[in-house]
Protein backbone atom coordinates (compact mmCIF):
# COMPACT_ATOMS: atom_id res chain seq x y z
CA UNK A 1 0.00 0.00 0.00
CA UNK A 2 2.80 2.71 0.52
CA UNK A 3 4.08 2.44 -2.73
CA UNK A 4 0.50 2.93 -4.11
CA UNK A 5 -0.09 5.72 -1.72
CA UNK A 6 3.20 6.81 -3.16
CA UNK A 7 1.99 7.36 -6.21
CA UNK A 8 -1.12 8.96 -5.82
CA UNK A 9 0.45 11.55 -3.59
CA UNK A 10 2.87 12.20 -6.47
CA UNK A 11 0.53 12.73 -9.08
CA UNK A 12 -1.90 14.72 -6.73
CA UNK A 13 1.23 17.05 -5.82
CA UNK A 14 1.92 17.67 -9.40
CA UNK A 15 -1.76 18.11 -10.69
CA UNK A 16 -1.92 21.04 -7.77
CA UNK A 17 1.25 22.50 -8.98
CA UNK A 18 -0.05 22.35 -12.75
CA UNK A 19 -3.66 24.05 -11.11
CA UNK A 20 -1.40 26.67 -9.57
CA UNK A 21 0.50 27.08 -12.59
CA UNK A 22 -2.90 27.70 -14.40
CA UNK A 23 -4.83 29.85 -12.06
CA UNK A 24 -1.24 32.10 -12.19
CA UNK A 25 -1.72 32.17 -16.04
CA UNK A 26 -5.66 33.54 -15.76
CA UNK A 27 -4.08 36.07 -13.19
CA UNK A 28 -1.50 37.17 -15.51
CA UNK A 29 -3.77 37.54 -17.80
CA UNK A 30 -6.42 39.32 -16.54
CA UNK A 31 -3.60 42.20 -16.19
CA UNK A 32 -2.10 41.67 -19.26
CA UNK A 33 -4.80 41.49 -21.80
CA UNK A 34 -6.18 44.65 -23.63
CA UNK A 35 -9.68 44.83 -23.36
CA UNK A 36 -12.84 42.98 -21.31
CA UNK A 37 -13.45 40.59 -24.13
CA UNK A 38 -10.40 39.14 -24.03
CA UNK A 39 -9.94 39.51 -19.81
CA UNK A 40 -13.27 37.63 -19.19
CA UNK A 41 -12.04 34.86 -21.27
CA UNK A 42 -8.43 34.57 -19.29
CA UNK A 43 -10.91 34.84 -16.03
CA UNK A 44 -13.13 31.75 -16.76
CA UNK A 45 -11.43 29.26 -19.08
CA UNK A 46 -7.80 28.96 -17.37
CA UNK A 47 -8.74 29.91 -14.21
CA UNK A 48 -11.76 27.30 -14.09
CA UNK A 49 -9.80 24.14 -16.02
CA UNK A 50 -6.84 25.28 -13.33
CA UNK A 51 -8.84 25.03 -10.20
CA UNK A 52 -10.48 21.69 -11.28
CA UNK A 53 -7.08 20.04 -11.76
CA UNK A 54 -6.23 21.38 -8.30
CA UNK A 55 -8.96 20.00 -6.74
CA UNK A 56 -8.52 16.48 -8.93
CA UNK A 57 -4.56 16.95 -7.40
CA UNK A 58 -6.06 17.45 -3.77
CA UNK A 59 -8.42 14.56 -4.07
CA UNK A 60 -5.73 12.37 -5.02
CA UNK A 61 -3.64 13.46 -2.34
CA UNK A 62 -6.41 13.42 0.62
CA UNK A 63 -7.72 10.27 -0.33
CA UNK A 64 -10.94 10.70 2.22
CA UNK A 65 -14.48 10.53 0.23
CA UNK A 66 -15.96 13.11 2.60
CA UNK A 67 -13.49 15.89 1.47
CA UNK A 68 -13.61 14.27 -1.86
CA UNK A 69 -17.51 14.83 -1.89
CA UNK A 70 -16.60 19.04 -0.82
CA UNK A 71 -14.45 19.17 -3.90
CA UNK A 72 -16.55 17.83 -5.68
CA UNK A 73 -19.57 20.30 -4.51
CA UNK A 74 -16.25 22.97 -5.08
CA UNK A 75 -15.84 22.24 -8.90
CA UNK A 76 -19.44 21.80 -9.72
CA UNK A 77 -20.41 25.52 -8.22
CA UNK A 78 -17.30 26.70 -9.93
CA UNK A 79 -18.39 25.57 -13.52
CA UNK A 80 -22.17 26.62 -12.92
CA UNK A 81 -21.54 30.20 -11.82
CA UNK A 82 -18.13 31.08 -14.34
CA UNK A 83 -20.08 30.80 -17.77
CA UNK A 84 -22.91 32.65 -16.08
CA UNK A 85 -21.05 35.66 -14.54
CA UNK A 86 -18.41 35.38 -18.56
CA UNK A 87 -21.58 35.43 -20.43
CA UNK A 88 -23.02 38.71 -18.33
CA UNK A 89 -20.00 40.44 -18.31
CA UNK A 90 -19.52 40.07 -22.31
CA UNK A 91 -23.32 40.93 -22.62
CA UNK A 92 -22.78 44.21 -20.79
CA UNK A 93 -19.56 45.05 -22.45
CA UNK A 94 -21.15 44.57 -25.66
CA UNK A 95 -23.87 46.46 -25.13
CA UNK A 96 -22.04 49.46 -23.75
CA UNK A 97 -19.54 48.93 -26.27
CA UNK A 98 -16.73 48.72 -24.16
CA UNK A 99 -14.51 46.83 -25.64
CA UNK A 100 -11.77 47.17 -29.12
CA UNK A 101 -13.85 47.06 -31.75
CA UNK A 102 -10.76 46.42 -33.77
CA UNK A 103 -10.43 43.01 -32.13
CA UNK A 104 -13.98 41.90 -32.98
CA UNK A 105 -13.45 42.30 -36.68
CA UNK A 106 -16.00 40.77 -38.28
CA UNK A 107 -18.29 41.39 -35.85
CA UNK A 108 -21.22 38.96 -36.73
CA UNK A 109 -23.51 40.00 -33.56
CA UNK A 110 -23.84 43.34 -34.48
CA UNK A 111 -25.23 42.34 -38.02
CA UNK A 112 -27.30 40.14 -36.56
CA UNK A 113 -28.67 42.52 -34.20
CA UNK A 114 -29.12 45.23 -36.57
CA UNK A 115 -31.29 42.64 -38.59
CA UNK A 116 -32.98 41.88 -35.88
CA UNK A 117 -34.50 45.77 -35.37
CA UNK A 118 -31.97 46.14 -32.25
CA UNK A 119 -29.68 49.34 -31.90
CA UNK A 120 -26.85 50.08 -29.75
CA UNK A 121 -27.30 53.01 -27.64
CA UNK A 122 -23.76 55.13 -28.16
CA UNK A 123 -22.57 57.63 -25.86
CA UNK A 124 -22.80 60.29 -28.55
CA UNK A 125 -26.66 59.28 -28.85
CA UNK A 126 -26.84 59.60 -25.53
CA UNK A 127 -25.22 63.07 -25.80
CA UNK A 128 -27.63 63.94 -28.23
CA UNK A 129 -30.67 62.71 -26.33
CA UNK A 130 -30.47 65.77 -23.59
CA UNK A 131 -32.49 67.58 -26.01
CA UNK A 132 -35.47 64.97 -25.99
CA UNK A 133 -38.86 66.22 -25.27
CA UNK A 134 -38.98 65.79 -21.41
CA UNK A 135 -42.60 66.20 -21.04
CA UNK A 136 -42.83 62.27 -21.82
CA UNK A 137 -40.83 61.87 -18.45
CA UNK A 138 -43.76 64.19 -16.23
Amino acid sequence: MTGEATILDLIGAALVVVGILLCLIAAIGLIRLPDVLSRMHAATKPQTLGLLVLLTGLGMSLRDWRLVGLLVVIGALQLLTAPISAHLVARTAYRTRQFRTDLTEPDELDADLSRAGFRLVTRHDEDEGDDVDESAAD
